[in-house]
């Protein structure tokens, strides 16, 4: 044990975001970037209820190499177990999983989710608690402030682990654990999940297309799907985990995921199709000539629960975040359940998850989960879809026009405006503000404003209130419009807008999305502006 006190300076740019902090890589190989907020959580991290830490993450280029810094700093830190995940890889929800299991005090998991990776590409660290879940805005926000004033770092240099090695090494002082990444999770599934049923399904005929995007998702969908599921070889496409992702973008939407969409739009094309993302926490549901949008999956999936094993008594509640379609909502009104509003963010799931108000949860982002972890889910949402296809042997598209026969249709997508100067979208989203007391009741395009406020959300466990989580503008006939920066990129900034239009009736179930939300785009550009603001006519990615 060769403990050493290295001396190190202050960045001033490590505030986490949405989920962890995440830059290029060439930032990220800044001398003892890395070390300094790896550091800083070490510092501020409660080691309970136990000093064991899981390391894992999605495999991306930089990935090994910061496992290594990890292990021999936690070493130095009063660590006194680490479990790896063989090669450095763990999912996100596998990792959430473990976190739980071992009675963990938390996780470090290496990923940037849906962004590119490569050595010019993005990278990311995040820290979870020992619930799970991501940590929570009073401990990212100390781990920050730590960041400001670190002014050394603790590593044990002569402590390396070999990664790619399942086993234990015991160094005394501490335990090494490199563990098979799959095998724990692909256990959890076979508990929430009637296999024989799935199988049964396979067995039939049915056939799928899932695209693990050359992500960390590709060893867990080899094994669950084909192996266990019974799913012909060759389900899996991309199912080799890069470090440049293939050179693609793993963010399972319309514009990276298109061969898959192009394949399910084919007349012989497979009867359901999926994806998931970088670090396999989000999911792409299509079917066979229909694609389900997130919103819509999240309110099928809540609709359709009870077809599953592990949900057969029934939901608890069920929560979205703002941005996402209330279509969500109307399930849970109809089916007397309670149903929450938050912030973008899974850590704002953890609380409502932990103290049993809700069961599933989702995002408009393609992410959906449920209390089996404290993270979303890719692969768990393709198997509740699965178990509710393989119950009530119809196809996707029956099962989605039948719901929005019953609840309505939220018609709804998200324009995303990348890449935009920082200082350009703030004095937007700032200059929005204050135009908001003026806008109640002004008429643009047939659509009248009923209210416009800036969301803040008032947990209702700890009361902790966290604002100016979006803006959003209700209109009379219930549609909706939600401007909001994202967290979650590296480069400028992103502004989202997210459109919403509800049709209750038998007709007009069946129109094109574009359509139906053009009017709003037109309506809402009229009253604030924001294309001629921002310098866009068109959004970058559409979903």
């Amino acid at each position: 044990m060769t403990i050493e006190t290295r001396a190190t300076t202050p960045y001033d740019d490590q505030k986490p975001g949405t989920s962890g902090l995440r830059k290029k890589v060439p930032h990220f190989q800044q001398e003892n970037y890395v070390e300094n907020f790896v550091q800083a959580i070490f510092d501020v991290a409660p080691k309970e209820p136990s000093k064991t830490l899981i390391i894992g993450g999605d495999g991306r280029y930089f990935n090994r190499e910061v496992v290594g810094r990890v292990v021999a700093m936690a070493a130095a830190n009063d660590c006194e177990r680490i479990v790896i995940g063989q090669g450095g890889i763990l999912s996100t929800p596998a990792a959430s999983n473990l976190i739980r299991k071992r009675n963990a005090f938390g996780g470090i998991i290496l990923s940037a989710s849906h962004n590119p990776g490569g050595p010019n590409e993005d990278f990311g660290i995040k820290f979870n608690t020992s619930n799970g879940g991501p940590a929570p805005e009073n401990i990212t926000n100390a781990i920050y402030e730590r960041t400001k004033q670190i002014s050394e770092y603790r590593i044990d240099p002569e402590v390396k682990a070999d990664i790619d090695t399942i086993g234990e090494t015991d160094l005394g002082h501490l335990v090494i654990e490199v563990i098979d990444p799959v095998a724990d999770y692909a256990a959890l599934m076979e508990e929430l999940f009637d296999f024989d049923k799935i199988r049964n399904l396979f067995s039939s005929g049915f056939t799928m297309a899932f695209d693990a995007m050359h992500a960390v998702t590709g060893p867990y969908a080899h094994e669950i799907l084909e192996k266990r599921l019974g799913a012909k070889e060759g389900t899996v496409r991309n199912g080799t985990p890069k470090e440049d992702f293939g050179g693609h973008h793993p963010d399972p939407n319309l514009v990276h995921a298109k061969a898959l969409y192009d394949t399910m739009m084919k007349s012989d094309g497979p009867d359901f199709g999926a994806a998931s993302d970088g670090d396999g926490d989000r999911n792409l549901i299509i079917g066979k000539g229909i694609y389900v949008a997130p919103s819509d999956s999240l309110a099928v999936l809540a609709a359709n629960a009870t077809h599953a094993k592990a949900y057969t008594d029934g939901l608890k509640g069920v929560a979205r975040s703002m941005p996402t379609s209330a279509a969500a909502d109307r399930v849970a009104e109809k089916l007397g359940l309670p149903h929450y509003e938050t912030p973008t963010g899974w850590k704002f799931f953890g609380n409502l998850l932990d103290e049993g108000y809700v069961t599933i949860c989702g995002e408009e982002s393609a992410g959906t989960g449920a209390d089996h972890v404290r993270e979303k889910d890719g692969l768990w949402a393709v198997l509740l879809w699965l178990a509710i296809l393989a119950s009530r042997q119809q196809s996707v598209r029956e099962i989605v026009e039948q719901h929005w026969l019953e609840f309505g249709r939220n018609y709804f997508a998200r324009h995303d405006f990348e890449e935009i100067d920082k200082s350009v979208a703030e004095t937007f989203m700032s200059d929005l503000r204050a135009m908001l007391p003026q806008l109640g009741g002004k008429t643009a395009e047939g659509f009248q404003v009923q209210s416009a406020t800036d969301f803040a959300y008032k947990d209702p466990i700890d009361g902790s209130i966290t604002e100016h989580q979006g803006i959003r503008i209700r209109f009379e006939d219930g549609s909706r419009v939600v401007f909001r920066l994202s967290g979650t990129g590296t480069v400028g900034a992103t502004l989202r807008v997210y459109l919403e239009r509800f049709e209750p009736g038998s007709e007009g179930l069946d129109r094109d999305v574009a359509e139906m939300l053009e009017p709003l785009i037109e309506a809402v550009d009229a009253l604030v502006g924001y294309r001629r603001a921002i310098g866009r006519m068109e959004p970058d990615v559409i979903t």
